[in-house]
């Protein structure tokens, strides 16, 4: 017996948190056209990343290379000139950030940005978890602290959807039409500033507001008379050309497709126009008779599997003593897999596949599904039993022990 992905759908709060109404959102913005959602100066995102975190993250935590890049003038500025060597225990550092010389570049005028925060602020990866969760597409954070009267990038487009959650001071967005549609990571177009046109969008951003930018939408942001801080979700989506990819990849396991080209054929390539047809009906032939249930099933855990689990819970603590009434729950909102083949099961949960017994079942569905006492395990497990598989289901990341109840 098998069992379609199981779990929690995501009611999507953390996407409605940046563009409120998540249904009409997704039925005429997302990946068709720019969306502001402003709420007019409130502190809503004042939890996610604050002007004195970023100075925390950069005097504390040290950020390097590629965590932190520096650009000023639609142009990166070398990484020699804001970093210097340091020590960590008997090893030596050479791309430490260099504080001073740092807040001396955005004196100047460049916008100092923190890169692939999903993974290292636990505001700003559980927000991109909850909205990963929602969409079913990878979310990457990045934040921009730009001195007043800048601009770090000059007009571009992105290959990824973009929110632009402003959290500290304001900034100007320009959006214009796209140049290319639903462009694909290295389509990248050159942008001639004269054929531009109007703009779709023209708007300052204040703290709270979220301006939603599809990929290939052409924009720029600059600040004007103060500075600024926001965040950028971007949005790696997984296209049909990816699906295609992967399928057309399987050609490796066909032996015909391996075969070299005809010698000369690039000298006589009238010879080799006579060989494609027939290449590509086997081509077609190998993806009419593909698993079409297996493809997507495929393509679900290759998306589960590489999400990020939330960041808290990674701790193995409290193992030692786990009586009737500890408090059990799933480690996060990912959702979860069950086959029983005979008198053996498989969960898959994220990128983690466990085999145990067929009479477990029970218990890991509602370990897995809802919080529940040790002792109100469904499926008759005796408490030494009931131990060792929530010993087991907590060192594989997939449950937590929760502080007990008050």
């Amino acid at each position: 017996m098998t069992d379609r992905w199981q779990g929690p759908a995501p009611a999507g709060a953390d996407l409605a948190r940046c563009i409120g109404d998540v249904d009409g959102f997704v039925a005429h913005a997302w990946g068709r056209r720019p969306s502001l959602h402003a709420r007019s100066g409130d502190d809503t995102f004042a939890d996610l990343l604050s002007i004195n975190d970023v100075d925390s993250i950069l005097t504390a935590m040290s950020p390097r290379r590629p965590a932190i890049r520096v650009v000023c003038g639609g142009r990166e500025v070398p990484a020699s000139a804001y970093t210097r060597a340091g020590t960590l225990g008997s090893r030596t550092l050479t791309d430490l950030p260099d504080v001073e010389r740092l807040l001396g570049l955005f004196d100047e005028g460049a916008t100092i940005v923190l890169q692939g925060l999903q993974r290292t602020w636990p505001p700003v990866g559980r927000l991109c978890r909850g909205i990963e969760s929602y969409l079913t597409h990878p979310v990457q954070a990045n934040a921009y602290l730009t001195p007043p009267s800048s601009q770090g990038l000059n007009v571009h487009h992105d290959t990824h959807d973009v929110f632009a959650l402003q959290t500290y001071g304001r900034k100007r967005w320009v959006t214009y039409a796209p140049v290319i549609a639903h462009p694909l990571p290295g389509q990248r177009r050159r942008v001639d500033p004269e054929t531009l046109g109007d703009p779709e969008i023209d708007t300052e951003l204040v703290p709270g507001d979220c301006l939603y930018v599809p990929r290939g939408t052409l924009h720029a942001a600059a600040t004007t008379g103060e500075a600024s801080l926001h965040l950028t979700l971007g949005v790696r989506v997984v296209t049909w050309h990816d699906v295609a990819r992967r399928l057309v990849e399987r050609t490796r396991d066909v032996a015909a497709f391996r075969e070299a080209l005809p010698i000369g054929f690039a000298r006589r390539p009238d010879e080799l126009r006579d060989e494609v047809p027939g290449r590509l009906k086997q081509l077609a032939d190998l993806i009419v008779d593909t698993d079409i249930d297996a493809v997507a099933d495929r393509e679900a855990q290759r998306l589960w599997a590489g999400l990020l689990a939330r960041p808290e819970g990674a701790l193995r603590l409290r193992l030692d003593d786990l009586d009737v009434d500890a408090q059990l729950a799933p480690r996060d909102d990912l959702p979860f897999r069950v086959t029983v083949t005979g008198d053996r099961l498989r969960v898959r949960r994220g990128a983690t596949e466990l085999e145990m017994p067929a009479w477990v079942e029970p218990a890991v569905r509602a370990l897995l599904t809802v919080p529940v006492r040790l002792g109100a395990l469904p499926g008759g497990l005796d408490h030494d039993s009931a131990q060792v598989l929530v010993r087991r289901l907590v060192r594989e990341g997939m449950i937590v022990v929760r502080p007990d109840a008050p």
